[in-house]
This record gives structure tokens, sequence and C-alpha cells, in this order.
């Protein structure tokens, strides 16, 4: 090959370091200048002789940089590369020539910062276009080869090219990925002059080093590169490899990203990963109206000890989140937020929590309708009045005082509440609860006399302890001690009803009990539509010869099915007890959330029981819901096994079922539920109620 010695074309050494997409990086601002990507083709020089005394140099220039800007994609942007190359006229023929190119230096014209000279356009014939290595020689891999050809665009033989076509052909290879330099040389042959690219192809890729990824799963990073073990390394797939890495981070709201990546002698790729982890967490109180920071009356370690979030791991904004969620359940807080901030000089994160605390509590009142109620001037009515503290020591601890009395239902109770018991790491709660009730006895012992309705009274006192399983799955144990008899209108114990009936099961006044109690509960979402399981059994525990010894277990399950904007729910539920029990203790079957179409505990009073129900709910406007619902209950045959058949002597049918339609709104109080329900002995009732059904 005879090279024209007016010709000459060269260049200096490419480097490259794969960039990182923008919309990779975490949000905090100091995280924007972990990576700086370089990639430089400097100058190339083109020189040849066109008049017999003078030669032509020639230069321009050519760069492209990646924008930074956060609306831009950096998926259709190309490597980031800038090259050089520049054209001149050494000597010219006239003083008058020169004086029209200084002319125009000064207008700008002619400038390579302004614009493209003129001589950019000046075009030179190419006879043939060859792609060599860096010493002239033929590729070893014709797949190199061929991608290199099929990058060039303008650079074809026998075509007129200007400095500024190569200077894009050249641009083009490199953005091919696969080469870290691309020299065009220009050579003269009897053809014309021949144009060879000279191309160094990357290195293989034999090896990978990842520092600093401690969340990052290996087999991620082993799937990404599994395919270019052996291969040559393509610039542009290493950038979209970055990019999964990035993306995985961000799809998990962790605060990490690659901040490096270089090839090493002997094909390793070396990936350096900034992972922001957690330096410091602490509590800042704001005040309610004005939002400045004020003190606080929960203690720090009572919110604190709620957070997943712990030092030394890498910030997750998702786990954040779900701490705040966590934090607003406690109840005591108005408002919860999670501000990052940079920890100074170590690469990690300090936490601030700005919680703004609710009123502890005080006094309210209120009303109620009790479904227990049928009769009277006004049935089912109920008036409250209660004492909360939500926050009790600052220690979330909370106290509940409350008093409700209708026209025949009284309840007083006292609850003290610990959600999470200090020390235990197993967010065991515990609550202490005392209760004087008195409650109606129609739903078991109902169509008494005008003027000889009975009550029920109980006295209890106990303590509960739950605590977590597994998600959505809870535990409760407790012991509770109850002491209960039946009353007349005038408040006198009553050991038998109008059916001479047995209200007791030890024949004496009152009947005592001491049950220890299980429960274990499966809430799914939490929504009304979700699946729900729930567990209960309580055991008579007779440590005292005229206590009750018995054992209950009652159980109930619900299953939602959206079809389209309609909603299906599907409920069983269903008990039995075994032992000596009191009468008034029976299951009632019948009622508002039993099988509607009935009175309240009027299908049956049985040792066991089994109730099923159908909903298909849809919307109507706004807050209103139209709903057609089916139930069935039975007493499994169990009626007469309860002392006395309480249920026989008042020809209660053991079975029954009932449908209907009905409208709910929902409102502060809860989902208010009016239905018009059929059943099956050609009955027709309303039901009233307020809240889910049980």
């Amino acid at each position: 090959m005879i090279k024209n010695d007016d010709v000459s074309f060269t260049s200096s050494a490419l480097k490259i370091a794969p960039f990182l997409h923008h919309q990779t990086k975490p949000s905090l601002p100091f995280f924007s200048q972990l990576v700086q990507t370089k990639l430089t083709f400097l100058n190339s020089l083109l020189t040849r002789t066109r008049f017999p005394n003078s030669s032509l140099l020639c230069s321009a220039s050519l760069s492209l940089t990646r924008p930074s800007s956060p609306g831009s994609d950096p998926k259709s942007l190309p490597i980031l590369c800038s090259a050089s190359l520049s054209l001149s006229q050494s000597q010219l023929r006239d003083s008058t020539q020169n004086d029209s190119v200084v002319a125009q230096q000064k207008s700008g014209g002619a400038s390579g910062v302004h614009g493209p000279s003129r001589y950019d356009e000046e075009r030179v014939l190419i006879s043939e276009v060859l792609v060599r290595n860096k010493d002239g020689e033929e590729l070893e891999r014709k797949d190199l080869e061929a991608e290199a050809l099929a990058a060039l665009k303008a650079c074809r033989a026998n075509s007129a090219l200007t400095v500024r076509e190569v200077q894009e052909d050249v641009h083009r290879v490199i953005s091919s990925g696969y080469f870290c330099s691309c020299m065009p040389v220009a050579v003269d042959t009897r053809d014309g002059i021949r144009l060879v690219f000279q191309v160094e192809p990357n290195q293989e890729f034999h090896g990978l080093v990842c520092e600093g990824a401690s969340v990052l799963p290996t087999k991620f990073l082993q799937d990404a590169f599994r395919g270019g073990y052996g291969k040559v390394v393509n610039i542009k797939q290493l950038d979209e490899v970055i990019s999964s890495i990035n993306s995985w981070y961000m799809e998990r709201g962790l605060f990490g990203m690659v901040s490096n990546a270089e090839i090493l002698s002997g094909g390793i790729i070396r990936l350096q990963i900034a992972e922001a982890e957690v330096n410091d967490i602490s509590i800042r109180f704001l005040d309610r109206k004005t939002g400045e920071p004020t003190k606080g009356k929960t203690k720090p370690e009572t919110i604190l000890r709620q957070l997943t979030t712990k030092k030394g791991q890498v910030y997750s904004m998702l786990q954040g989140k779900r701490d705040v969620d966590t934090v607003l359940t406690m109840g005591i807080m108005e408002d919860v937020s999670f501000i990052p901030q940079p920890a100074e000089d170590t690469g990690k994160v300090d936490l601030i929590m700005n919680v703004v605390e609710r009123p502890n509590g005080g006094f309210s009142a209120g009303g109620g309708i009790s479904s227990g109620t049928t009769s009277g001037s006004l049935p089912g009515l109920i008036g409250s009045f209660a004492y909360s503290h939500r926050n009790v020591f600052g220690r979330n601890q909370k106290l509940n005082i409350s008093l409700e009395r209708g026209q025949i239902d009284s309840i007083f109770r006292i609850n003290y509440t610990d959600p999470w018991i200090e020390g235990d790491d197993k967010r065991t709660s515990r609550t202490i609860m005392v209760q004087n009730s008195r409650t109606p006895g129609n739903l078991v012992h109902g169509n008494q006399p005008v003027n000889n309705s009975l009550t029920i009274g109980r006295v209890a006192a106990g303590i509960e302890f739950s605590r977590p399983l597994r998600p959505k799955w809870s535990g409760t144990v407790g012991l509770i001690f109850q002491h209960a008899g039946a009353r007349d209108e005038k408040g006198d114990p009553k050991i038998k009803d109008h059916y001479n009936s047995p209200l007791t099961a030890s024949g004496k006044n009152h009947d005592d009990m001491l049950l220890g109690k299980f429960e274990s509960v499966y809430t799914g979402s939490g929504d009304h539509g979700s699946s729900m399981f729930v567990f209960n059994m309580e055991q008579g525990l007779p440590l005292w010869s005229e206590w009750l010894f018995f054992n209950r277990v009652n159980t109930r399950a619900r299953k939602g099915v959206e079809i389209g904007p309609a909603l299906c729910l599907l409920s069983l539920s269903g008990g039995h007890v075994m032992g000596n029990f009191s009468p008034h203790e029976a299951f009632a079957i019948g009622g508002t959330n039993s099988v509607r179409g009935y009175e309240e505990g009027a299908v049956g009073s049985g040792r066991s029981y089994a109730v099923g129900s159908g909903e298909i709910s849809f919307p109507v406007l706004g807050p209103v819901e139209g709903v057609f619902f089916a139930d069935y209950g039975t007493d499994l045959g169990s009626g007469s096994t309860v002392p006395g058949d309480p249920a026989g002597a008042r020809l209660k049918p053991g079975s029954g079922y009932g449908y209907g339609f009905g409208i709910r709104v929902d409102s502060p109080l809860g989902p208010l539920r009016l239905e018009y329900a059929f059943n099956d002995r050609h009955t027709k009732r309303f039901h009233f109620g307020v809240g889910h059904r049980n």
C-alpha cells in the first residue's frame, strides 16, 4: 500500500467510561455528583497538497455530550464522545485572499467556533473504504469488521466525502460500542484515495468485580453478565446492564446506584456500587398549628421501636413508607413523614422523622343502636359517655372508661391496654379489663309475658395478651373470670323463666366461671371485602368445685370476590359447646347479624350452629351502595340439648332462611345499613344496623 506523502491522518487513543442514566439516580441531591463520565477523542489532522506552492491543513470539530436535564431520555442518546479535526490553508496565493480570510474571521463567518468553514464542504473522492486494526492489518474477527462497516453511513467506495462526513462515521463506529478507538487514514493509490478505518476492539469479557454492593443479589449480577462471557465487551450493552442495576435499586425504593465502571486488563469489568446506609434516626416533634419544632409528649423510644428501618441498613423508601404507616396506626400521631439528609462526609444518610401529635384524649358522648332490643317505646336506642386517653405516660398506653345506657342495655367498662410490653421483642400487647353489663335475655329466653322481661347481668374481669404470629395473622390468649345471672324487670334474681326453663347451669342465682381464652385472627388486607378468618376457643376451668366446666369453639370466615364494579361477599360461621354451660350462653340464630327476615334469636338457640350468607353489593350514587343478600342458619338439631330446651319451649324452628335487598351509606359512624328481608315463613321485616355485619 503506497501512502500519499501529501495526505496524513493522525488520531489519539479513545478512552471510554459507561454513562449512568439520570433516571436511575436517587432523589437525594448529594447523589447527583456520584458519577462523572468521560470520553475523549483527541485531534485528528489531515493535510493534502492542492496547489503547487501551498499545502492544505484542514480542521473541524465534532462533540457530543449527554444532556443532564431531568426530562431528557438517556436511552435515546449515544455514547458520550468528542472528536476534533482541523482544516486550514498554510499559504495563500496573494495578499488579497489573506485580507479576505482575516475579514471573515473578524465577522465570525468562517470561525470554527461559530460555524463550519467553507473547506469543510470540499469533497475528496474516495475509491475504497476498508476496516483494519491499529497496525493496518486485517482484523482477526470478521464479525467485528462487519460491525464497523455496518456502522458507516457516508463512507462508501467511489463516493466524494467531506471532512465532516468522515468525522460523523468515526463517531458511528465508536457508538457501536465494540471499539475503544477509531483512526481514519487516507492512502493514495493508483485507483484513487483509499480510506482505512484503523480500529481497536474492546477486550473480551472474562470476569466481574463488584464492590460496595451489600443488598444487590449475586444471582442478579450473574444473570445480567452471563451472556457476555468470552465476548468482546460492548459499551452500549454494558450501559444497559448498569441501567438495569440502577433500576433494581429504584424499583425497590433503595438508595443505591452504580457509581463507577471500568474495564481492567485481562477483560475484567469492575463495578463500584454506592449504597446509602442509614447513619442515624431522630424524632422531631412539630406543632399542630404552626408546624414549628416543639417538645413532644411521646417518648422517642416508643416511636423508634415501631420502625423496621435500622441503623446500618441501606435506606429503602418503601420500607420507610411502611414505617410511617405503622407509626400512624399507633393512633397518637396526626401526621408522620421521613426526611432523609446526607450525613457529614460519610456517604451515608440521616433520617429525621417529623411527627405531629394528636390530642391525647378527653371526654365524649354519643349514641347507638342495639340489635338485641326489638320492643318498647324506644327500641334499641343507646346513649354513651366515655373518657379516653391514647398516650398514657407517653408510651402509647391507652385507657378507656365508658358507660352505655339504653332502655334495657347498660355496659360499664374499663380497659387499660399496653400495645407493646416494654422489653418484649415480639410486639406483645397486654389488656386489663373490668366490665359490668346488663343485656336483654330475649335472644334465648324471649317471648316473656308483658311486664315480665328478663335481663342477663354479667360482671367480668380479666387480662389478655396478643401478638402478631406471622404476616396478617395474630393470636390472643387470656384469662377471664365471669359472674353471671338473670334478673326480672324489678331487678330481682331469677333461676327459671316463664316456661319453667332454668336460667342458670348451677341452679343458683348466678353462675361463676373462669375462662381460658385463645383466639387466632387472619385479617387479609383489612378491607371489608378482603378475606378474613377467626378461630375462638374458650375453656371453663373448674378451679373451684362450683365453677362451670365446658369448652366452646366458634369460627367465622369471609371471602370477597370482585365482579366488575360489584363485590360478591361470602361468609360462613359456626360453633359448638361441650360440657355444662349457662342456657343464656347458647348460640342464638336469627336477626340483623345472622339470618335476616327473622327477629333476633327467632330461628333457634342451640349448643351448635351454622350460618351462611351471600351478598352482592354495587355502587349506586356517591357513598350509596345497593345490596342483594340471602342468609341461612341452623342449630344442627342441637336446640333440645340446651339445658331446659328454651328454643323448643318457644317453638323456634331450628333452621330457616331469608333473602332481600337494601342500601348502605358511608358515614362518619361507619356504614349505615337499611335492609328489607323476606323469610321462609312468608314474613317481611326491616333491619337497620350500623357498621359491617360480624
